[in-house]
């Protein structure tokens, strides 16, 4: 199982956000690239990238940041936000992402996300982005009638690499993830799935850690890593052993 640190960029600068509100922001580095250093120095196998400027745009907005970082640290990147057409996806695919994470395309051009998992076998994730069991898109700003369930089925055998689950209501709150609704998603389908959102303890790890026979293939963590709040070192070795 693998812990990805998330990096969440908002004009320039990495951030956590409260339940996906722009407007509750808390700036943990003001650059990027040195974060993905560090992040890399410390063990770390993958990173998490989110363009939300570009999440909210439809369109990159922080290429310049992503960019750097790509060209720099020599770790794979799985990158969402503002990847709303094969250009995009095809252009950071190019440049260097592992995996771009799809997600209000995936809803609301759902064969644009087939095309791109032909096109790009092993390349796509979807960003499966809910409150209380409904899909939201655009930056987690508009909730749409379409149930979690129902999203993840829409893709079940289209090439998906993995399902990223965020539940909102838990994200950047730390108190602690969703990890019922995130492994009963996961059981119901074939296709991968990584947790995040709310993931506040070594204990919400393990617990995940249990699962992994069952569809959970990773876990994504900002603030609980950059707040400290467990021994990177110990988690790493927990989620890999």
């Amino acid at each position: 199982m693998i812990l990805y640190p998330a990096i969440d960029l908002k004009d320039g600068q990495c951030v956590r956000l409260v339940q996906g509100d722009m407007d509750r922001t808390t700036i943990f580095n003001d650059n990027p690239l040195e974060q993905a250093l560090a992040f890399k120095e410390k063990g770390f196998e993958w990173i998490h990238i989110v363009d939300l400027n570009g999440a909210f745009k439809g369109a990159p907005v922080n290429a310049e940041c992503i960019e750097n970082i790509l060209r720099t640290v020599d770790i794979p990147i799985q990158l969402g936000g503002g990847i709303r057409d094969m250009k995009t996806a095809e252009n950071w695919i190019n440049m260097g992402v592992k995996r771009i994470v799809l997600g209000t395309s995936a809803l609301k051009d759902p064969q644009f996300t087939k095309e791109a998992c032909k096109e790009f076998p092993g390349y796509v994730a979807v960003g499966l982005d809910t409150r209380n069991g409904f899909v939201s898109t655009e930056g987690w700003s508009s909730i749409s009638t379409v149930k979690d369930i129902e999203l993840v089925q829409r893709f079940e055998d289209v090439g998906v690499s993995v399902i990223i689950h965020t539940d909102i209501e838990r994200d950047g709150l730390m108190q602690g993830a969703n990890i019922e609704a995130t492994i009963d998603l996961a059981r119901q389908t074939t296709i991968p799935f990584i947790a995040s959102g709310g993931i506040s303890s070594i204990n919400d790890l393990k617990l995940l850690k249990e699962y992994q026979n069952e569809g959970i293939a990773g876990v994504i963590s900002g603030r609980a890593i950059y707040e400290n709040t467990f021994d990177i070192n110990f988690a790493l070795d927990l989620l890999r052993n």
